[in-house]
């Protein structure tokens, strides 16, 4: 600064004009000055966000295979729940499948226990009607007193014994009463024969009467079947 007053006093005293001073000097010192803010502004700015980058990248790496670890642990625990879920209802399905078949086997076999012992007895009830249906009405009248108590009594003696069987589901059936139609399930033809007044297929006759043991045909029943074609 004092060798500037110095050079300056010197051309003064030796006449040569100062140097020229130009006019727009202090205009380009303010947009320099803008110039240089604005730079400084825009250039903090992008080192923050660069710094920011910087740190936040290490943290993302840092994070993202614990979360990635946790996510593949939480999928695999929810498809190991609904496997159980699948299993516990298919086996409560198993469970009460069995336990309605086991009532059905149980039913069954209550219904059928004396079946053996119903083909016997059917024997001797089918004895018993001969019995009954050897005797002709015209003989039983009054003077014959001995043998219609005694018809009475095997009557009765009948009325009772089929109506335990059919408390136990053994029930006897007579398809000729009826004029009912042929079924092969329950009747067994013995023979056919015409019979104008009668539908082709009809029951007129009954040889041998069947038994139902709880709705089951436990002996088909000897028929004579209408054939007139």
């Amino acid at each position: 600064m004092f060798q500037r007053s110095l050079i300056r006093a010197s051309r003064q005293a030796a006449g040569l004009p100062l140097r020229h001073q130009p006019t727009f000097s202090p205009v380009r010192q303010q947009l320099t000055a803008t110039r240089l803010a604005s730079l400084r502004w825009y250039s903090e700015p992008a080192a923050k966000e660069g710094e920011g980058a910087a740190e936040s990248k290490p943290a993302a790496e840092t994070q993202s295979p614990e979360s990635s670890k946790l996510k593949g642990e939480l999928e695999k625990k929810d498809k190991e729940i609904i496997e159980l879920k699948d299993k516990y209802l298919r086996s409560v399905a198993d469970f009460r499948n069995l336990q309605e078949r086991t009532k059905r086997e149980i039913q069954v076999a209550k219904d059928f226990a004396l079946q053996r012992f119903a083909r016997d007895l059917v024997e001797s009830v089918d004895n018993l009607d001969r019995a009954l249906s050897t005797v002709p009405s015209e003989k039983l009248a009054a003077e014959n007193n001995d043998l219609v108590t005694l018809h009475d009594g095997l009557k009765m003696t009948e009325s009772i014994l089929m109506s335990t069987l059919k408390k136990h589901g053994l029930e006897r059936f007579d398809p000729s009463v009826e004029c009912e139609k042929f079924d092969p399930n329950v009747h067994e033809a013995v023979f056919q024969t015409p019979q104008p007044d009668k539908e082709d297929g009809t029951v007129f006759h009954t040889q041998q009467k069947g038994f139902l043991l709880n709705g089951r045909v436990l002996r088909a029943a000897k028929v004579g079947v209408v054939k007139n074609s």
